[in-house]
Formats: C-alpha cells, sequence, structure tokens
C-alpha cells in the first residue's frame, strides 16, 4: 500500500506540473515554457490544447493574461498573485494593479460536503450543534464558505467552512512552485536576486496560515481586542467576536453581524446614513490602526466593510493583516510630518531607518530624488488629497536605490489606496491628511516620552549593574585560563592614563544623563499635577527642575565639545 501511495502522489505531481504547463502555453508564454523545460516535452502539451483557446493571446495584454493564468490554475495560484501585488518592489506596477483584481469563481461545497466537514472538526453532529444550519452558504470563496447558523442558546453565527482536502490542492501546487522557482533560479541567474525559492517559502508561510483559521480567530481577537481596549470618543469600529467552542483549523464561529455595506451609497441615504460621517469615521478608524494599534485590515476593500445602524463600521475577513513595530509606527509618523514639512534631509533619515540603517550607495542621487519628490509635493498641494501617492512615489525611490523597507510598508501603501477609494466615493471633499495630522505628531513624538526615556536610561543602568556583577566571575575565569596557559598575554603599556580619563568622563556623563532624565521626569509629574507653589498656573517645582536639567545639559555638552583635551 505504501508504494502504491508513492506512486499515486508522484502521479499528482507530475499530472499538476504538466497541468501548469498547459494553461501557460495557453496563454502564449511558449519562451518562458521553454526556458523551464528543455526536454521538449511542452510541444506535446500544446497537442491537448484546443485552437479556439489561443484567440486569448491576441486579445489580451499580457499583464492581464497572468491574471487569468492565476485565476485558471485555482485557489493556491489566486492567493500568489494577490500576494504578489503587494510586492511593487518585485513585480512591474502594471501587473500588480491588474493581480489586485484576481478573484475566485468556485462554486460552493454541497450541504452534505459542508456538513462532514463540520461534523469531523467538531466531534458532533450538526443537529446537536447548532438549532439550525443554512444549507446554502451566503458566500463563497476557493478556500472556504460561509453558512447562517444558529446556537441552542439563539445566537446567530457565521460559520466559516474550509473546503474539502483544499490542504493537499495547495500542497501540490507549492511543490510544483518550488519546482518552476529552483529551474528558473539556475537557468536565469539576472532572477537570483530576486530569490525565487526565497519568494515561495514566504507564500507558503502565507497560505499555510491563511488555511488555518486558527490563525485567524487570533487575529479577530487581536483586533478586536484593540477596539474593546480604545475608550477614547473617535472610537467608530466593530469587529465581530470568535466563538472558540466552535473553532478549529478548518472551521471558524464569529458573531453574525448586519450591516449595509459601505460601496451601496443608495441604500445608505435611504436609511438617513449620512455618507460624509462614515467617511470621516473609516479614515479615523484606520489611521487609529496604523498609529495606535500598530495592527492593520491590510485588505478593506468594500466586501470586507459593513456600516451598521449606529454610524459604527464594522472589518470583515482577516485572513491578510499587517503588523508593525511600535519604533516603525514612531518613523512612519515621523516620514509623513517631514515630508508636510518639506524636510528633504529628515526623509533620507526615516527611510534608512525603514531600512535598518541600508547604506545608501549615491547619496547625491538620492538627495536629487528626494528634492524632486518634495518640490512635486509642494506643486501639487498633498497630491490631490491622496497619502497614498505619496508612498507610492516614494517607493519608486526606494526601490531605485536599493533600500530594504519592511514589507508591511507594501501592505500599508496597497491598503491606503483601497480605503482612500472608498472615502473618496462616501466624501470625494474630506480632508484625509487633517484627520492623520493628530495621529502623525502623537507616534512620532512618543520616543521622546520622558517616562519612556526615563526607563531606557534605567534599563541600561540595570544591565551595567548586571554586566558589573558578572564581571569578576569573567575576570577569574579568565585568570584560570592565563594560569593554566591556555592564554598567552602579552601587555604593554601604551597610553593607559588617556583611556582612564576617558572612561572617567564618560561615567560623570552617563551620571549627568540619569540625573537630567529624572529631573525632566519629575518636572513633567510636577507640572501635570500642579505641585503648588504655582507661578501662572504652573509649578514653581516643575519650572525649577527644568531649568537645572537644562544647565546640566549645557555643562555635559561643553564637556563632550572639550573632548579628551583637558588631561
Amino acid at each position: 500500500m505504501g508504494i502504491l501511495t508513492g506512486i499515486g502522489r508522484n502521479f499528482k505531481s507530475i499530472s499538476r506540473y504538466n497541468q501548469i504547463l498547459k494553461v501557460l502555453i495557453k496563454y502564449g508564454f511558449e519562451d518562458f515554457v521553454n526556458y523551464i523545460e528543455d526536454n521538449k516535452q511542452y510541444t506535446f502539451i500544446q497537442k491537448l490544447i484546443p485552437k479556439r483557446a489561443y484567440t486569448k493571446k491576441t486579445t489580451y495584454s499580457k499583464w492581464v493574461k497572468m491574471r487569468l493564468v492565476c485565476e485558471e490554475l485555482g485557489p493556491t495560484f489566486v492567493k500568489f498573485g494577490q500576494i504578489l501585488s503587494n510586492r511593487p518592489d518585485l513585480i512591474p506596477l502594471e501587473l500588480t494593479f491588474e493581480l489586485e483584481k484576481l478573484h475566485d469563481n468556485v462554486p460552493p461545497m454541497s450541504e452534505g460536503l459542508a456538513k462532514q466537514v463540520v461534523e469531523t472538526e467538531l466531534k458532533d453532529t450538526v443537529e446537536n450543534l447548532f438549532a439550525w444550519f443554512e444549507p446554502t452558504p451566503f458566500a463563497s470563496a476557493s478556500i472556504a464558505q460561509v453558512h447562517n447558523v444558529i446556537l441552542h442558546s439563539g445566537k446567530r453565527v457565521a460559520l466559516k467552512i474550509q473546503r474539502s482536502e483544499i490542504y493537499e490542492v495547495v500542497a501540490e501546487d507549492i511543490k510544483a512552485m518550488y519546482k518552476i522557482a529552483k529551474i528558473l533560479e539556475h537557468r536565469i541567474p539576472s532572477l537570483k536576486s530576486f530569490d525565487p525559492v526565497g519568494l515561495v517559502q514566504n507564500f507558503e508561510d502565507s497560505i499555510l496560515k491563511e488555511i488555518d483559521f486558527i490563525n485567524e480567530s487570533i487575529n479577530i481577537q487581536r483586533f478586536y481586542n484593540n477596539l474593546e481596549n480604545d475608550k477614547s470618543l473617535d472610537q467608530f469600529a466593530q469587529a465581530p467576536k470568535v466563538y472558540p467552542a466552535f473553532t478549529t483549523s478548518k472551521v471558524l464561529a464569529m458573531e453574525f453581524i448586519e450591516g449595509i455595506k459601505i460601496n451601496q451609497i443608495n441604500q445608505l441615504k435611504a436609511k438617513n446614513i449620512d455618507t460624509k460621517v462614515i467617511a470621516r469615521r473609516l479614515a479615523i478608524s484606520f489611521f487609529k490602526q496604523i498609529f495606535e494599534y500598530g495592527f492593520f485590515h491590510a485588505d478593506p476593500h468594500p466586501g470586507n466593510l459593513l456600516v451598521l445602524p449606529n454610524n459604527h463600521i464594522c472589518y470583515l475577513d482577516f485572513g491578510m493583516m499587517g503588523s508593525m513595530l511600535p519604533r516603525d509606527v514612531s518613523i512612519f509618523g515621523e516620514l509623513f510630518i517631514s515630508i508636510a514639512n518639506k524636510d528633504g534631509k529628515k526623509i533620507i533619515k526615516t527611510l534608512q531607518e525603514l531600512s535598518n540603517n541600508a547604506p545608501i550607495s549615491n547619496m547625491r542621487d538620492m538627495e536629487f530624488d528626494i528634492n524632486e519628490f518634495v518640490e512635486k509635493y509642494y506643486v501639487r498641494n498633498i497630491h490631490d488629497n491622496e497619502m497614498s501617492t505619496i508612498l507610492l512615489e516614494l517607493k519608486d525611490i526606494i526601490i531605485a536605490h536599493n533600500l530594504k523597507v519592511p514589507v508591511y510598508f507594501f501592505l500599508f501603501a496597497r491598503s491606503l489606496v483601497t480605503i482612500e477609494g472608498v472615502i473618496n466615493k462616501l466624501d470625494p471633499k474630506l480632508e484625509q491628511f487633517e484627520i492623520v495630522k493628530p495621529y502623525l505628531k502623537t507616534s512620532a513624538t512618543k520616543k521622546y516620552n520622558p517616562i519612556k526615556m526615563g526607563k531606557k536610561v534605567a534599563n541600561s543602568i540595570i544591565e551595567l549593574t548586571d554586566y558589573i556583577e558578572e564581571f569578576p566571575s569573567d575576570l577569574k575565569n579568565a585568570i584560570r585560563k592565563i594560569n593554566s596557559g591556555r592564554v598567552k598575554v602579552d601587555l604593554t603599556h601604551k597610553g593607559i592614563d588617556p583611556m582612564v580619563h576617558t572612561l572617567q568622563r564618560i561615567t560623570k556623563q552617563l551620571i549627568t544623563a540619569v540625573i537630567m532624565v529624572a529631573l525632566i521626569i519629575g518636572a513633567s509629574l510636577f507640572i501635570i499635577f500642579d505641585i503648588k507653589p504655582l507661578w501662572n498656573n504652573i509649578s514653581i517645582l516643575g519650572i525649577t527642575s527644568f531649568s537645572l536639567a537644562i544647565i546640566l545639559g549645557f555643562g555635559m555638552l561643553k564637556n563632550i565639545n572639550k573632548g579628551d583635551h583637558d588631561y
């Protein structure tokens, strides 16, 4: 049986690989197939393609044909194309726009098959699990379909059910992708810089997470918690709850939320819902995700956005999310502020920080490109209110100068394009940049928060203390090795006194810096809590502490400028 199973698997892999070649030839990519098949097998496959199919060669552009190839090859390639559409640093912009149109035309599973998946996963009959199970799904895609169900408690639930054997289909397609990627990397050296195998590996990680509904349920819960913990008055977003008791890797139970799709303008107006209010609230909710939560919905198209009766916006489908480090959120804030201030040097600095301080090979060309970008920005007045245009133009500069920014940069740019399209239909005159300004300023100044700075200094002192505590034992170990003859040491007395003097000066500066931070934190607290006595409604103790900190700062700067020339 083991041998027969192995033969069956190999046959499936070969059959799928040949099917991929057949579809590529059908859409006119013979040259590409010729690269990956030097045994002329494609000439035989070519005979199996009906002649009428070749009309598509001339009627479509090459970018459209690439999209059609993905759609015809099924769910794995559709997802691959959708993920590639988020990487304009790797593929032409025209192709990214075309791949964004990818959709699945797959009929739903039968009621019996859907119930079988549910019963296998939840280990009980549908009748015992639910008071009612809608036989026809209200949404269907290539990986899953969604049914209406009612729990015995009376709660209405949206039950997402994974397609039967989708994991096996994806696994076979990924094998074929690896084979093609390795051949391309070997036969076309110019493609090595794009790392085709690495790209397939990243895709494999991504799609395996997407077909694991536990991962999506975690995304939903994380997004939901961010909204629940935000008690501000401008929190206008909602997300469905997850029902863990009815959720597995192949079944996902979510709260059923009724609303109007955000692009159905006539229905919104019929319900007396002000589209301008909705547009403003959508912009606020999205910018809060970026600049306050650092975790954002990366696919906010109209099908994933509902308007609720309370004028709140509900997000759906959490398979594609973007996550940012707090440090990067601050850098993003600084980037947009420096663009608004037309500060070219600051723009270059923030782009380098985003790229993990990657070196710029030609700084003069970089400065020229950024200067041109700033001048265009100034003339066009914030690009007619489109922040996404700013990011897309910066993307071209980033790619041209080989700066490797995090993947979320392109996810953010793509989702911003999508959200702006929705907002423009709701309220074309909305000043989005005015809405985002407060979030930019807050995120950019977070790292200069006195309390956070104090914590960083305190942590550094603790680390230094730990090191000093460990130093004697490290020194003993070194001496033992020297005594045993395992280490030979050649000590020459050269310039010890200046080095000792420098260490003393650095220690004094460190102590001064700690005192300065303590004074600044203390002053901030005195002023915030109005500690008396007051002068013009400002705490005198706070003013005094700030003054002392400034005096110490000037003294430290003087000492730094003096350098080591005072010994």
